[in-house]
Formats: C-alpha cells, structure tokens, sequence
C-alpha cells in the first residue's frame, strides 16, 4: 500500500504545536498591519531535535499561556469595573501587580522568574534571548525586529489600559474608554503571541534561551 500522507511536518517532528490565531477581532482599530510581517523558512526535513530543545519549544508556549490566562484575569477585573463591583483604582492596583504591566510579559523575564537560569530583569527577551537567536541564525533578523517592534507596541497598549482607568476615576459613569483600551489590547497580545509561537519555537528548539542550552 502507498504511503500518501507525506512528509512529517517540524512541529509533528518537534511534538509542539503553535497557539492558532483565530483571526477574531474586538477593536475597530489593528496594533499593526499583520500582512507586512516576516517569516521564516521551514525547517529541513532531516532537522532533529534534542529532548531538551523539545522542552525549551514546549516553555515558549507554556508561558504564553501564563501570559493568555492573566489577560482573561484583567478582562475580568474591567468587566466588574463596568458593572460597578469593583473600583477602578482596585482594578488599577491589580493591573500593577501583573506580570503585563510590569513589563514582565516577554518570556525571557517569565523564564528568569520560574527558570532561575539567568539573572531576572525586565526586557531580558530583547536584550539577550532575541540577539542570541540572530547570533545562531542570522536569517532571522527580520523577524526578530519585528518582534521586538510588536513588543514596544503591545507595551504601549498595556499602559493605555492603565491610563483609561485613571481617566474613569475622574468619570466613572463613562466605560468606553476602558472597553476600547481592553479590547485593542486583547487583539494585539493575541495576534502577537501566536505570532512568535509560529517563527521562534522552531528555532528555540535548535538554539535554546541561551548558548549552549540544548
């Protein structure tokens, strides 16, 4: 009998499976235009992966989903802000305390925190991660500028959250600047992360977080 049903794909060899964007929208407004941005090339077929640089791929993902799960969190905060069983300076104080606000949300700050392989400070993905990466495999370049790019805006959205609740604490009977901000920052970290989950959990998996990792 014939085999049809071709050659494995790299996450069917890898065993990791990028996060699906589902193409979903909640702002009449996008972050950024997503056709301009860069990919890179498949991987070969004869490529493996070692079990570390399989768990190092798998991470990636893991903490995109910490990152999903708080973003569900503070969605919820602003609903009971617009309900009124909350106040916008509580909801405020529970935006600062995450790892969003704080800039925390790249995953070389989430890796330095619950790894413990690198000393914790902020930005650790644009600082170190990502130019380990164009070191190993320079063709990535473009990508990883546009990461970084995404990164600066998504920033950028996270603090226009935080500025909506301060401007509701001066006109509470008012929600659509809260609504506007929550969902225009819902499409952008969404439509990011599976983004970065589909062009660097590839080559995580061959280069690692660090040299020599895998």
């Amino acid at each position: 009998m014939t085999d049809v049903s071709g050659p494995a794909s790299e996450y069917d060899r890898l065993g990791v499976a990028p996060t699906a964007d589902d193409g979903a929208r909640l702002s009449g407004e996008a972050a950024w235009d997503e056709t301009t941005r860069p990919h890179r090339p498949p991987s070969g077929e004869d490529v493996t992966y070692t079990r570390r640089g399989m768990l190092v791929g798998r991470h990636l993902i893991d903490v995109h989903d910490m990152l999903r799960t708080e973003l569900g969190e503070l969605r919820d905060l602003l609903a009971q802000v617009r309900d009124g069983a909350l106040e916008a300076g509580d909801a405020r104080a529970g935006l600062h305390a995450m790892a969003l606000r704080q800039n925390d949300w790249t995953v070389g700050a989430f890796c330095a925190r619950y790894c413990g392989f690198v000393t914790a400070h902020h930005g650790l993905e644009d600082d170190a991660i990502f130019p380990h990466l164009v070191r190993s495999e320079p063709a990535l370049g473009p990508v990883i500028g546009r990461l970084h790019e995404e990164h600066l805006a998504i920033h950028d959205a996270v603090q226009a959250v935080d500025r909506a609740l301060v401007a509701h604490m001066g006109a509470p009977d008012g929600y659509d600047g809260i609504r506007s901000a929550i969902d225009f920052l819902t499409d952008a970290l969404l439509s990011h992360l599976s983004y970065e989950e589909h062009e660097i959990v590839e080559p995580l998996a061959r280069h690692g977080f660090y040299p020599g990792q895998v």
